[in-house]
């Protein structure tokens, strides 16, 4: 049973954006990762930290996005405790290098329980329980194919297959901004036919706290807009918002969702 503070994040993107704006996110989640390790506070990573994240285990090629935010992540891993990492969409194609920088990494789902809550954790792309509980587009679930993963590094080295699969996320990021109705759906029902209290979630890029009477549902929205991580704290959880200029979080609204 896990009762301490918990910090959720989802959606960062790292290496979807221009210079500056990457530099930008980048300080602003690394302000984010040194705070939680000052406070010995543990990180659930729920996907899409990276825009597209792919090892090549056989030429021992790895990316080289967002290092310094790696080199963050390694030493809250070390110092205070092992950050897990959910993978999402844009981010599966991972052959053991984050558990080198000493992440628990973890493919499909989790549940944790948090005084008493049995709390669902995954990005919102795949499936828990019945196979239409969440649905899988048919292409995420050909991406998370070894088979399709092997074809594709055997036809396409790095050089050729990073810049490829970099052109798709960016289309494919684009696609996830839709309504929140489909995933609100399938929460709903997971909450109602599974022991699940709390489902926390990413993916669709919208952040908000739905309440139903089976449970509570929470998309994290996106760090890299919104700023948005979920915190667990003396027994609830809160949607706030990362204000890395006063390194503090503060409370989430509507309205500031649109800032």
């Amino acid at each position: 049973m896990y009762n301490q503070t918990s910090l959720f994040i989802s959606d960062v993107h790292l290496g979807a954006f221009d210079t500056n704006t990457e530099k930008k996110v980048e300080q602003e989640l690394i302000s984010l990762i040194n705070y939680c390790c000052k406070h010995k506070i543990k990180i659930y990573v729920l996907g899409d930290l990276f825009d597209y994240w792919m090892e090549y285990p056989k030429k021992k090629f790895i990316p080289t996005v967002g290092k310094t935010v790696i080199e963050a992540f390694q030493k809250h891993n070390t110092e205070c405790q092992p950050t897990t990492y959910i993978t999402g969409n844009h981010d599966n194609w991972t052959y053991g290098y984050f558990e080198e920088m000493g992440f628990d990494v973890e493919c499909n789902y989790r549940i944790i329980q948090q005084n008493g809550y049995n709390t669902l954790l995954m990005h919102g792309d795949g499936r828990f329980g019945r196979s239409d509980d969440l649905l899988r587009p048919f292409f995420h679930g050909l991406l998370r194919s070894k088979y399709f993963v092997k074809f594709f590094q055997a036809m396409l080295p790095p050089e050729i297959g990073i810049p490829v699969m970099k052109k798709f996320s960016g289309f494919s990021k684009m696609k996830d901004h839709r309504t929140p109705v489909p995933l609100d759906k399938h929460a709903k029902r997971v909450l109602g036919e599974k022991d699940i209290d709390v489902i926390i979630m990413g993916h669709d890029h919208i952040p908000r706290v739905e309440t139903f009477s089976e449970g509570t549902y929470i998309n994290l929205g996106t760090f890299f807009y919104h700023k948005t991580v979920a915190l667990y704290n003396n027994g609830e959880y809160q949607l706030v918002r990362w204000r890395a200029s006063d390194k503090e979080f503060v409370p989430f609204t509507e309205s500031s969702a649109q800032k």
